[in-house]
């Protein structure tokens, strides 16, 4: 540590770091299931085989990917109230996080469906199933293991993504260093722990992942 960090600053705030880095972890959770669920959706509508129904989805996938992050937050927060439509800011960014990464998520599934084999589809249509239950009995299942990384990475990115909603206010890991800084001028002290706390949780989630892999891959080699 540099000469003259103020130790004191840090242990004061810490109160406040810690339930930043709570709402932190809980709205970038929320964001990853809505982005999985955004993602799923729009992954099968971009395998549809309804013209009009690709292209929406790939419109929805292109616009995404192609606007920044924060520009869409401040979209859905001060965008949506002019059509009567007003929410809490935690849940207006939950939802533009959610939606900007089921971009993303819908991509990477995207590309898992069309890695399998095109005839475990025709042989369980071939059983009597249908498109829906071959694709969450047979083709979903089998997805799961080369997604998670992908998804690894996604929640990441999504943990420092959630930084861009302090510009709404919510009260998350760099709003609280905003903050730390705004009352005591001191930005080594403000910023570095929550780059500190930043990788921690980043770290356990990569090893939390990691383990998941392993015991998925020793399951498989069982069956």
């Amino acid at each position: 540590m540099p000469a003259g960090f103020d130790w004191p600053l840090v242990i004061e705030w810490i109160p406040e770091m810690w339930r930043g880095a709570i709402a932190t972890i809980w709205i970038s959770f929320l964001s990853l299931i809505l982005a999985l669920v955004i993602g799923l959706i729009v992954s099968l509508l971009r395998l549809s085989h309804v013209k009009t129904v690709r292209r929406l989805a790939s419109f929805y996938v292109d616009l995404i990917r192609g606007t920044p992050a924060l520009i869409q937050i401040l979209a859905i927060y001060f965008g949506l109230p002019y059509f009567g439509i007003a929410m809490p800011a935690h849940m207006a960014g939950v939802i533009a996080l959610g939606i900007n990464s089921g971009a993303y998520i819908s991509e990477m599934i995207r590309g898992a469906l069309e890695s399998l084999d095109k005839g475990q589809m025709e042989a369980a249509r071939g059983l009597g199933m249908s498109y829906s239950q071959a694709m969450r009995r047979i083709l979903l299942p089998q997805i799961l293991q080369i997604i998670i990384p992908p998804i690894t990475g996604e929640y990441n990115s999504l943990v420092k993504g959630s930084s861009l909603l302090s510009v709404i206010s919510i009260a998350e890991l760099t709003r609280v260093g905003q903050r730390m800084l705004g009352v005591s001028f001191r930005p080594v002290e403000s910023y570095l722990p929550i780059a500190l706390i930043y990788f921690v949780i980043n770290y356990i989630i990569v090893r939390i992942t990691s383990s998941m892999e392993k015991r998925l891959a020793a399951r498989g080699q069982r069956v």
